[in-house]
């Protein structure tokens, strides 16, 4: 999967590689067909989001469209939602 066309706004993704590795996140905006930008509300929050290779990142099925919804809105968003939208994937995985 490295195509950007495979990927959206609220996708769930795990890091492969770098000091994050194992980390659940969030893709908060696509930059280009191969980078994303993501947070997870703690080490990376919304005003300092990282960004990530997609070959880096384990592509999940789940996206979250409230998260697009919301931003495309201008609906104003903190980190502690960033949070308890990936609480659950953070016990599963």
């Amino acid at each position: 999967m490295d195509l950007s066309d495979d990927i959206a706004i609220g996708q769930v993704v795990k890091s492969r590689a770098g000091r994050d590795k194992g980390k659940v996140f969030l893709v908060l905006e696509v930059i280009d067909n191969q980078n994303v930008l993501i947070v997870d509300g703690n080490l990376r929050k919304l005003d300092n989001p990282k960004q990530k290779k997609l070959k880096h990142l384990i592509v999940y099925n789940t996206v979250l469209p409230e998260l697009g919804y919301k931003l495309e809105n201008k609906v104003k968003i903190n980190n502690a939602y960033i949070r308890k939208l990936l609480e659950p994937f953070n016990k599963d995985f």
